[in-house]
C-alpha cells in the first residue's frame, strides 16, 4: 500500500467502504496516525512561536486533525458494527490502542490547552471578539482537555493514559462477548406443537434461519424452525409461544447472555468500573458519576434521583395493577393452579390481554406496515413539519451491504440538497450488532473554499428482513424505532451551525440527546401520520380506523411496568457509578440485582445477568447516563405537547410550530445549552406533566 492508495488518508467525502478491508486498515491506520502526529506537531510549533493568535489560527488546524481521525476511525468502527468478521475484529483490536494513544496525545497537549485558555482570556479582556457559539466551543474544549488529564503530573498522566487504553480494550471485548453469546445460542424446534401460537411471519423467519444453519428442507409449514436471541425472533417468540417451558428456556438464554464461559463479562464489568473509579479520582472527582455530570443538564446525582422518584411512585402503583390483571387473565384462560407469574410469562400474557382488551394482535398488524409505506409516511410527515423533501438516491454513494439504501434531503424553499443519509434497516445475525442507532458519516462544516459540506447520517435498524416474496413487514414497535432513529438523524442533518464542533448533536448535553428522537415517536400515534403510511402490502387497503383506535388506546398499556423497567436501569446505573467502590463488599452484579429487585415490577430470577449484556453502560457511552432517556423523554413529551396545544388538526399552526421546532431544536444543535434551546422553543421550563399524561400515569389511569 502507498499513500495514494490508502483509503484512510482520504479524510473527506463518502467513504469507499469496499476499500476498508482488514488488510487496508491494518496497513493504513499507522500511516494516518503518522500524518496526524506530524500535522499536530507543526501546529504546536506555530502556536509556540506566536505570542497571541486568532480563533482561526488555533481552531482550524486543530479541527482538520480531529476531523481526519474522526472520519477514518469512524468508518472502521461503523464497519465493525454492521459487517463484523473475525478479521475486522482483530485489526480493530490491534489498531485501537494507537488511536486511543493519539487521542490522549491530542487531549493532553499543553500547547493547545494554553492556546485555548489564552483565547478565552483575550475574549474576556475585550481583545478578541467571539460569538456565543465560539465561546461555548472554547469552554467545552477546555473542559474536555481537563477531563482528558491535561493538568495531571507526568506520572499520573501515564497511569491515566494506560487506563484509558485499557478501558477502550475492555469495552470492545465486552461488546464482542455480547455479540458472540447472542450468536452462539440457538434452539432447533422440530415438532409442530413447539411452534404453537407463532405467527406465520415468525415461522418463516425461523425456517429461513434453519435453512441458513444447514437444514435446507426447512419450511414455515413443516419446519424445522430455529430460534435465536436476535430480537426479530426472540421478541415475537416470547409474546406468542404457547409453550411455557420454551419461553422459559429462551428467556433464561437471553438474560444470561455473556455471563459464563469464554464470553463471561462479569470480570470485565468489575475491571471497567474499577478503572472508571480510579480515573475519576485522578481527575479530582469522587466518582465516575461526577465526571459524567460535567457534560449533562442535570446538576447532581440527587437531582436525577428526584426525577426517578417522581416517576417511580405513579409507575409502581400502576405496575402492581398491571401484573394482577395478567395473573387474573392467566387463571381465566386455564393456567395451572399454583403456577406463579414469571418474567417469561409477562410478554405472553400481556399480548393475550392486549388482544382481549383492545382486540389488537401486534403480529397481525404487520401486513399494514411494509417498510416502503412506512418510509413514505415518515418522509411525508417531515415534509409537512420541516419543509423538506426526502428523495431516493440509491447508487449515488458507495454502500457496505446490498440492503443499504441512500437518500438525499432537499430544502423545499431553496430546492437544494442540504443533507443525506444511509438506511441499513434489516437484522443480520452474526454480522450486525443488535439494537438501532444513528451515527455521523459526515458533519456539517465549511471546507477550505468556504462551501458547506452537507451532513450525512447513518441510520441503522434491526427489523425483520423480507422473507420469500413478502417485503419487510414491520411491527408497530419497529415503526416507532425507525421514527426514533430518524429523529436523531434530523437533528444531525438539519443543523445550520457551520462550526462543526457544535453542529448537529455535537455538544448537545447527553441528557437532552434523546429529545429529538423521542419527539418523533409521538407522531406514531397521530392518526393522519399513521393513515398515510399504513396500507396493506398486498391489497393497498388502508389500516381500518378501528385498528388505529386500538393502537392509540393501547399506547399506555402496561406503561407502569415499562416505566419501572427503565427507571430500574437508570437507578442501577447510578448505583454502580455513584456509590459502588472497588473495595465494596458487594459485587457489581449483586448491587445491580439488589436495585432490580427493589425497582422492578417483577423481581429478577436468580440466573438474571442482564448486567452482562447491557452494552449501553459498558460499551455504549451511557455510563452514569442511562437516566438520560427519561430526562430527555420529559423534554420530548413537553415539546410534543406544544403541538397538541395548538391542535394536531390545525394544519397552519402545526406547520408554523414545526418551523419553530426546526429553527431551534433541530437547527441550533449544541451551539447553545440545551436548556436555553428548549426554553426558546417552549417559552418556559420543562414539565413532567406531559410525559405522565402520555404514559397514562396521571390520576392512576393505565
Amino acid at each position: 500500500m502507498t499513500s495514494t492508495t490508502n483509503p484512510l488518508l482520504l479524510g473527506h467525502g463518502f467513504p469507499p467502504y469496499e476499500q476498508f478491508t482488514p488488510e487496508a486498515i491494518g496497513a493504513g491506520m499507522p500511516e494516518l496516525l503518522q500524518h496526524l502526529e506530524a500535522a499536530l506537531a507543526r501546529h504546536e510549533a506555530r502556536l509556540a512561536a506566536l505570542e497571541e493568535f486568532t480563533w482561526e489560527q488555533v481552531m482550524d488546524p486543530l479541527h482538520h486533525v480531529e476531523e481526519r481521525l474522526r472520519w477514518a476511525w469512524g468508518v472502521v468502527n461503523h464497519l465493525t458494527r454492521v459487517c463484523d468478521s473475525d478479521a475486522l475484529r482483530q485489526v480493530h483490536s490491534q489498531q485501537q490502542p494507537a488511536v486511543v494513544e493519539f487521542y490522549n496525545r491530542l487531549g493532553q497537549s499543553q500547547t493547545l490547552y494554553n492556546a485555548l485558555r489564552q483565547l478565552q482570556q483575550r475574549h474576556r479582556q475585550g481583545l478578541l471578539p467571539l460569538d456565543g457559539v465560539q465561546q461555548r466551543i472554547l469552554t467545552t474544549a477546555v473542559q474536555a482537555m481537563e477531563l482528558q488529564g491535561v493538568g495531571l503530573e507526568p506520572e499520573q498522566r501515564q497511569a491515566f493514559n494506560d487506563a484509558t487504553t485499557r478501558l477502550a480494550e475492555l469495552s470492545t471485548r465486552y461488546s464482542n462477548h455480547v455479540l458472540d453469546a447472542t450468536k452462539s445460542w440457538s434452539l432447533l424446534l422440530k415438532e409442530p406443537r413447539q411452534v404453537d401460537g407463532l405467527p406465520e411471519s415468525l415461522r418463516e423467519l425461523m425456517a429461513a434461519a434453519a435453512r441458513e444453519a444447514g437444514h435446507g428442507e426447512a419450511t414455515a409449514a413443516a419446519g424445522p424452525w430455529q430460534l435465536g436471541l436476535d430480537l426479530p425472533r426472540y421478541g415475537p417468540f416470547l409474546r406468542c409461544s404457547r409453550q411455557r417451558h420454551l419461553r422459559e428456556k429462551a428467556y433464561q438464554g437471553y438474560v444470561s447472555r455473556a455471563s459464563a464461559g469464554d464470553t463471561d463479562n462479569h470480570p470485565l464489568i468489575r475491571k471497567i468500573l474499577t478503572l472508571r473509579h480510579q480515573q475519576a479520582q485522578r481527575l479530582g472527582y469522587t466518582t465516575w458519576a461526577q465526571v459524567s455530570l460535567v457534560s449533562k443538564m442535570a446538576g447532581s446525582v440527587e437531582e436525577i434521583e428526584q426525577l426517578v422518584e417522581d416517576l417511580r411512585r405513579p409507575s409502581q402503583l400502576a405496575a402492581a395493577r398491571e401484573l394482577e390483571q395478567l395473573r387474573q387473565l392467566a387463571r381465566e384462560m386455564g393456567a395451572p393452579e399454583g403456577e406463579h407469574l414469571q418474567p417469561w410469562d409477562v410478554s405472553y400474557w400481556s399480548e393475550q390481554l392486549r388482544r382481549r382488551r383492545f382486540d389488537l394482535d401486534s403480529e397481525a398488524l404487520r401486513p399494514w406496515f411494509p417498510l416502503e409505506q412506512v418510509l413514505a409516511g415518515l418522509f411525508g410527515l417531515c415534509e409537512r413539519l420541516f419543509a423538506i423533501h426526502i428523495v431516493p438516491a440509491d447508487g449515488e454513494a458507495p454502500t457496505w451491504h446490498r440492503d443499504v439504501r441512500f437518500f438525499r434531503v432537499v430544502d423545499q424553499a431553496q430546492n437544494t440538497p442540504i443533507a443525506a443519509f444511509y438506511l441499513d434497516p434489516y437484522a443480520r445475525p452474526g454480522q450486525k450488532r443488535g439494537g438501532a442507532w444513528m451515527d455521523e458519516c459526515l458533519v456539517r462544516q465549511r471546507n477550505h473554499q468556504g462551501q458547506v459540506v452537507v451532513p450525512v447520517a447513518y441510520l441503522i435498524c434491526n427489523q425483520t428482513p423480507p422473507v420469500n416474496s413478502a417485503p419487510s413487514l414491520m411491527t408497530f414497535m419497529e415503526v416507532e424505532t425507525l421514527f426514533h432513529e430518524f429523529g436523531h438523524g434530523l437533528q444531525h442533518m438539519l443543523t445550520t451551525i457551520d462550526h462543526p464542533q457544535a453542529a448537529g448533536l455535537n455538544l448537545v448535553e447527553d441528557d437532552a440527546i434523546e429529545l429529538a428522537s423521542q419527539f418523533m415517536e409521538n407522531w406514531c400515534y397521530d392518526q393522519p401520520t399513521v393513515v398515510a403510511m399504513a396500507r396493506h402490502w398486498q391489497t393497498g387497503a388502508p389500516l381500518p380506523e378501528a385498528e388505529f383506535e386500538k393502537i392509540s388506546a393501547a399506547r399506555t398499556f402496561m406503561a407502569g411496568t415499562a416505566m419501572l423497567r427503565q427507571l430500574g436501569f437508570a437507578q442501577g446505573d447510578l448505583e454502580l457509578h455513584a456509590r459502588w467502590r472497588p473495595d465494596s463488599q458487594e459485587s457489581p452484579e449483586a448491587a445491580w440485582h439488589r436495585i432490580a429487585t427493589a425497582m422492578a415490577a417483577l423481581p429478577p430470577i436468580a440466573e438474571d445477568a442482564t448486567i452482562c449484556g447491557f452494552e449501553h453502560l459498558f460499551s455504549g457511552g451511557y455510563a452514569a447516563g442511562y437516566y438520560t432517556y427519561k430526562w430527555s423523554e420529559v423534554l420530548s413529551a413537553d415539546a410534543f405537547a406544544a403541538f397538541e396545544e395548538v391542535g394536531l388538526a390545525n394544519e397552519a399552526a402545526i406547520r408554523r410550530l414545526g418551523k419553530d421546532y426546526r429553527d431551534t431544536v433541530l437547527s441550533l444543535g449544541g451551539s447553545q445549552p440545551a436548556g436555553e434551546v428548549f426554553r426558546t422553543f417552549r417559552g418556559r421550563e420543562p414539565s413532567t406533566e406531559a410525559l405522565l399524561r402520555h404514559s397514562g400515569l396521571v390520576g392512576g389511569r393505565n
